[in-house]
């Protein structure tokens, strides 16, 4: 709060908003890279109890990526090598030319594999991981009809090599825009919900850092010592599950004992 006073260059106005949501008891969710919760900011809205979320729409390129890794990783294929590239002539492009704005997103795009790698230690030695480059280029002719090429490149069996290639063109704002409009149904729906544990008198919301929105996100935000989920499946049975709750049905497991 004294960094906003002193207007320090260091705080972004994301962050300003961010810090005027939480003194307003308004959700904030981020849908960019940028550095927008500092650990300040971070304290400031668990101490106000503010719902915030984030980091970076998941929407094209990532979003085929966390399920193709977990596929891949589940299946027994090792990926080895993980190269995205993407062209864009949107406000989006144009901001993430700046080589500050662009590394956000490079880590927010590169991170999404990670607790899927380490989920299977038997393909990947602890610390061990794929190779993985991003690429995002600005180019205005194409607007906002972005370009995504990717390709994974896999260890087999007999030390075999298995490679994918996918292109896919997208309008971008198109996909973005429906996972605002959930992502702020979401937000308010979380804000209503109470639970209590055994042995709890009262009943209380959930913790300020939404994890239940990290299914619409790149880079999920959650408290400390809360592990990071970004596989997709995973993410969206937490999601359906915790609404299944809310209207009394029980987990969802998949396990069909009654038809074994």
């Amino acid at each position: 709060l004294a960094a906003s006073e002193r207007d320090e260059a260091e705080v972004s106005p994301s962050t300003l908003y961010a810090v005027a949501a939480a003194h307003e008891g308004v959700p904030f969710v981020n849908g960019s890279p940028q550095n927008t919760f500092v650990p300040g900011m971070i304290e400031l809205a668990v101490r106000t109890n503010t719902l915030i979320g984030g980091d970076d729409f998941k929407s094209g390129q990532t979003k085929l990526k966390s399920v193709l890794v977990d596929f891949l990783v589940g299946a027994g294929l090792k990926p080895a090598s993980i190269v995205s590239y993407n062209h864009l002539g949107n406000n989006d492009g144009m901001n993430l030319s700046a080589p500050q704005t662009f590394r956000s997103k490079e880590i927010s795009k590169s991170n999404v594999v990670d607790d899927m790698v380490e989920s299977n230690s038997l393909l990947y030695k602890p610390g061990e991981h794929p190779d993985h480059c991003v690429v995002i280029k600005y180019v205005p002719y194409v607007g906002d009809s972005k370009r995504a090429m990717d390709e994974y490149t896999s260890e087999i069996f007999m030390n075999g090599k298995n490679t994918l290639v996918i292109h896919n063109t997208c309008e971008d704002s198109l996909l973005a825009a429906p996972i605002i409009l959930d992502l702020v149904l979401l937000a308010e729906l979380i804000t209503r919900i109470e639970l209590k544990k055994d042995g709890e008198d009262a009943f209380h919301g959930f913790h300020p850092i939404a994890v239940l929105l990290s299914y619409l996100t790149k880079a999920p935000l959650v408290p400390g010592g809360t592990p990071v989920v970004n596989a997709l499946s995973k993410q969206r049975a937490m999601l359906e599950n915790i609404m299944r709750a809310c209207v009394g049905l029980s987990p969802e497991s998949n396990m069909l004992m009654e038809f074994k």
